[in-house]
């Protein structure tokens, strides 16, 4: 028997039983990790040398071993510190997996990026590899172990990568659609010919990845006006003013989940500093790829000495004495500068007995840049920091003093589940939510973004209200309607999907389960018909939590006396976490559902209701019942035409030799004819015919 594993639910490693934490990312396990099947949204990476089979059968089997070792490590290596997992080893290929069994919302982006780290390493070890990335969506065995020669994905997007794979360019990484579509923001793309699968009736569209074209983590702002964000902008700025005038530090966190404009309006705000003389000198946290735990200020205090990455450590070391130098005075950068470079990562030998030695030196060079010229420190993404650059930047907040030094730093609020009290106690410090844009502000924003496609006001309201006021979203529907790349807006862009899921596999797995379970029972459910499916002890704490965190809200009325109700706070969650579902679970839970309502409510009220979960169970034959009772109501209550498409449902779920299909059918043509006068009575009477006299 395999010994039992417990599997972070935050970053996906193994820990062995018993383990508290996990070892990787030290973020506390739980027995109730996402276990099961899921569908996902995945992108597979397929590695392969060229050439490595005529070459094996001349070497000693020991040789081949020596060498196909470190290949695969080095291999590994990559895909895992770009958040991939390892799905097996054939021979010299490789087959990766990005975002599952945790998803991180820019999947496609790591793949690919994880791909050309592959192919460099490969060019500098004089190897020639084929390499090609594709994406979309999977059912995934999330309790999988692949090491143990278990499946861990499965689905066409696993075949195509591979007949993707098969026709890349010796030194290229080809990609399929969905890669191209969901990263061509990040990394330039040339188009590569279609290339012909076996067994694919039409050839897969394919493009040949260059290069990266923007930085981790980074996404490009659209070229139109800033819209909706007055009232947040009139507040940074008032702020930069304030420590401006009063020459006092200040310390800004813009909270936001992906998407909602936080760098945007960063980088308005960067722009008015700009215009009124001052410094803005930015840093970014990236999820994976760092050079240091304090990369962010590091990229700063680079920006400042103008250091470059290819400097070697010398250079670096003594550019950033000159800089501490110029601006502190020859006795600090003598004091000051070699602190700097432990921090940077500059100094490999040097060891600090005291941190707060290291975070003295970091100040000292913060406050002389203040007091050159006002200063903005922009730190992007705080959420994806190591805590002691969270903990280096409460102590400038705190200590900085009588300098015009603002603080301005970005973070989804999954930040706050990690470190609960940031920002207490500080002097001066603000938190800025971005809220959804409004349903005007969400219009007028379609309406720019699909003039640059010649849609105009066409789709905007569409798009307004699909995207939920989330910008990102709005731009992405717009491009994709725009260019044609969705048939309408019932199929979701999988950049938007992997957005969403990552910030469900961000939840603790018990909220996360329970979500899954609500998304079942529609987008209003009952706290009783998640008890009918789930086997939580605590769900009324984990309903709290996820309330907290504006998953859901409860409702002030229930329609089930003594029950309490729950919506989902938007409609795209919960679209994203159904979709995750497996279709024999789908009918395990809809049927859960089902029996719910017909014990917890009058049966002659949820009929519809329970047509449509009987008919997800797979339980035709009382759906049918059902739907046929939900038309005769909808009839009886003039809703003729709602009547006539319910009597249709019925009918497709009855066989052909069903008697019950004869009687639908009769009732379907009573109203069919009741519906063709209506409407014609509805034509033939005047606007001013409504029955009163001029």
């Amino acid at each position: 028997m395999l010994p039992l594993v417990l599997t972070c639910p935050r970053c996906g490693q193994e820990n062995p039983d018993g383990a508290k934490f996990c070892n990787a990312c030290g973020a506390p396990l739980s027995a109730a990790s996402p276990a099961g099947e899921e569908r996902r949204v995945v992108s597979v990476l397929f590695v392969d040398l060229v050439g490595f089979t005529s070459r094996a059968e001349k070497l000693d089997p020991e040789d081949v071993r020596a060498f196909l070792v470190p290949y695969y490590e080095r291999v590994r290596g990559e895909l895992e510190s770009h958040g991939g997992r390892v799905e097996k080893f054939v021979g010299d290929a490789v087959m990766g997996v990005f975002g599952a069994p945790i998803t991180y919302g820019d999947d496609a982006e790591r793949a690919v990026r994880a791909a050309f780290a592959v192919r460099d390493w490969a060019e500098d070890e004089g190897l020639q590899l084929r390499v090609a990335v594709n994406t979309g969506e999977a059912l995934v065995a999330l309790d999988a172990s692949p090491e143990h020669g278990e499946t861990f994905v499965a689905g066409d997007v696993v075949n195509t990568a591979a007949r993707l794979q098969s026709a890349s360019p010796v030194g290229a990484v080809l990609v399929g659609e969905e890669t191209y579509i969901g990263t061509r923001g990040a990394i330039e793309y040339r188009p590569a010919q279609p290339v012909l699968a076996k067994g694919k009736e039409a050839p897969v569209q394919a493009w040949l990845a260059v290069r990266p074209i923007a930085g981790i983590g980074e996404r490009p702002s659209a070229a139109v006006a800033l819209v909706g964000r007055d009232r947040e902008l009139g507040a940074l700025t008032r702020t930069w003013e304030r420590v401006v005038e009063e020459s006092r530090s200040h310390m800004v966190t813009v909270f936001g989940p992906a998407g909602i404009g936080k760098s945007r309006i960063a980088l308005e705000l960067a722009q008015v500093v700009a215009a009124q003389d001052g410094r803005v000198i930015r840093g970014r946290s990236t999820p994976y790829g760092a050079s240091s735990p304090y990369s962010a200020f590091g990229q700063q205090v680079k920006q400042v000495a103008r250091i470059f990455d290819s400097d070697g450590a010398d250079d670096a070391r003594a550019k950033l004495t000159e800089a501490v130098g110029s601006l502190a005075g020859s006795a600090a950068a003598e004091e000051h500068a070699p602190n700097l470079a432990v921090l940077l990562g500059l100094d490999a030998e040097t060891e600090i007995a005291d941190r707060e030695q290291l975070f003295f030196s970091a100040r000292v060079l913060v406050e002389s840049l203040a007091l050159r010229t006002p200063t903005m420190l922009l730190y992007e993404d705080i959420h994806w920091a190591d805590g002691s650059l969270l903990d280096l930047l409460e102590t400038l907040a705190s200590r900085v003093r009588d300098v015009p030094l603002l603080i301005v730093a970005l973070a989804r609020p999954e930040l706050l589940g990690e470190r609960p009290g940031w920002g207490g106690g500080l002097p001066a410090y603000t938190a800025l939510p971005l809220e959804p844009l409004s349903a005007d502000s969400s219009r007028e924003l379609a309406v720019q973004l699909l003039a640059q496609h010649d849609d105009g006001d066409g789709r905007a309201a569409t798009v307004a209200d699909t995207a939920e006021g989330n910008p990102l979203f709005i731009e992405e529907l717009a491009r994709c309607i725009g260019e044609q790349e969705v048939k309408g807006l019932a199929e979701l862009p999988t950049s938007i999907r992997a957005i969403i899921a990552a910030r469900l596999d961000a939840l603790p797995a018990a909220e996360r389960a329970v979500l899954v379970d609500a998304s079942v029972v529609g987008r209003v459910f009952w706290r009783g018909a998640l008890a009918e499916m789930s086997s939580q002890d605590d769900l009324s704490s984990v309903l709290g939590s996820l309330e907290a965190r504006e998953f859901v809200q409860r409702e002030a009325v229930s329609r089930i006396q003594g029950d309490q109700q729950f919506a989902f706070k938007h409609g795209l969650i919960h679209d994203v976490a159904y979709g995750t579902l497996p279709r024999a679970s789908r009918r395990t839970k809809h049927a859960a559902v089902a029996r719910f309502l017909e014990a917890s409510t009058d049966v002659g009220q949820s009929h519809e209701a329970l047509g449509q979960h009987w008919r997800e169970a797979g339980e035709n034959d009382r759906a049918a019942d059902h739907l046929a009772e939900a038309a005769q109501q909808a009839g009886r209550g003039w809703a003729k035409p709602r009547a006539l498409s319910l009597y249709g449902e019925a009918i497709e779920l009855l066989p052909e030799d069903d008697p019950r299909r004869r009687s639908i059918r009769m009732q379907q043509a009573v109203l069919a004819q009741a519906v063709f006068h209506m409407q014609h009575e509805d034509v033939g009477r005047g606007p001013a015919d409504d029955g009163s006299s001029a």
